[in-house]
């Protein structure tokens, strides 16, 4: 009897135990969950990609097969922004679109981004009804699909350090590239010698247009939109570009760490970039590759460079948000980054009280396909 009582004890006095493991067990879970979802929780793709992919079960394994359904968006605008690498990618996605058999729609215009309300209806009619999956590239103004009661599609794209973008711009416009020195002669034939030679210190410091606001107002309209106020320096223009990108953009990556662009792209996007990066290395893509680097480029002096940095207010506050996203991603997704940190800071341009000059009337700007160079080469130690 005292046996029985006993045994009779021990799964009590063990149950007690259990509950108690499993309410600290519980409360640990909640706690960390509560702290997990604070800090940003999963970003808003995987949990799409979990919803395209399902359960997987031992039936859906072993059983029937079931139809091809394309986990992933299969409608993919890149509205690219000139001078940040683009044509780097439109190489890419050539070699991709023939390996992967989607279809690449690749715009030749590229002196239009800003389209009357008729031509926004036209272009995005036109990509709706291509055959999917589809991606369209092209240089061109954030465009609003639902505004129209379009199905939107999922937008990508790819920015640098402004004023890298601005030298690359600079340059180019004036001597090319390594494709043909003369290629600058075709695009500027009206240049004259005296604007083609012009020092890039005399532009900036004596307030040149072309070095001036609002022409170096450049990557914000892009992710802004067709809004005429988009293209006016300020803080609507920004945040409303800042708001899109959070809405509409599956990814923004930033020139100065490719690599890990197309890791990403990858990750999120195979059906159109399955083994970028393996493409990207190869010794027959970096001879097409290294042909896109602009000629005769230099840096300007620090004086030079502290100017365009406060005219540049807004765009660096703009790259520093999609930096800082970018590398938000990275975390959530678990990637592990190959790229290195720049190996200077831009923390000696300091804020200079200088007064940025009134916007002038902004001209059509002949914008020009992207190159791969150096990203912090215009940097210099103080």
């Amino acid at each position: 009897m005292p046996i029985l009582g006993f045994l009779s004890a021990v799964p009590f006095r063990f149950s007690l135990r259990g509950y108690g493991f499993c309410m600290a067990a519980l409360f640990l879970f909640c706690f960390g969950s509560l702290f997990y979802q604070l800090n940003g929780g999963p970003p808003k793709i995987l949990l799409d990609i979990r919803q395209y992919l399902g359960e997987s079960t031992y039936l859906d394994d072993h059983g029937p097969p079931t139809p091809r359904v394309l986990p992933f968006p299969s409608q993919v605008v890149y509205n690219r922004v000139g001078k940040c690498g683009s044509r780097t990618v439109v190489i890419l996605l050539r070699l991709l679109a023939e390996r992967h058999q989607f279809n690449l729609v690749s715009s030749d215009i590229h002196n239009k981004t800003r389209l009357t309300k008729h031509e926004q209806v036209d272009l995005m009619r036109n990509i709706s009804n291509m055959p999917q999956p589809f991606l369209y590239t092209r240089h061109v103004h954030f465009l609003n699909f639902t505004r129209f009661r379009i199905e939107q599609p999922v937008y990508i794209n790819i920015i640098r350090d402004p004023i890298n973008r601005f030298l690359s711009n600079y340059f180019f416009r004036r001597f090319g590239d390594w494709r043909g020195e003369q290629n600058h002669l075709i695009r500027t034939p009206g240049m004259k010698d005296d604007e083609r030679y012009l020092d890039i210190n005399v532009c900036i410091l004596e307030n040149y247009p072309e070095c001036s606001n609002p022409r170096l107002f450049y990557i914000i309209p892009y992710f802004c939109g067709q809004h005429p106020q988009c293209r006016e320096p300020g803080e609507w223009a920004l945040e409303r570009a800042k708001q899109n990108v959070l809405e509409n953009y599956l990814i923004v990556g930033i020139l100065e760490e490719l690599e890990d662009v197309l890791l990403l792209l990858e990750r999120l996007l195979p059906h159109y970039f399955t083994d970028v990066l393996n493409i990207y290395k190869s010794p027959d893509y970096r001879k097409v590759g290294n042909m896109t680097g602009t000629v005769r480029k230099h840096t300007p002096t620090l004086e030079a460079l502290q100017v365009l940095y406060h005219r540049m207010s807004y765009e660096y506050d703009f790259y520093n948000f999609i930096r800082d996203q970018f590398h938000l991603m990275k975390k959530k997704i678990g990637l592990k980054s190959v790229s290195q940190p720049p190996a200077h800071q831009a923390s000696f341009l300091k804020e200079l009280a200088l007064r940025t000059p009134e916007p002038l009337d902004e001209e059509e700007e002949l914008e020009v396909e992207a190159d791969l160079e150096d990203a912090n080469s215009w940097f210099v130690q103080p």
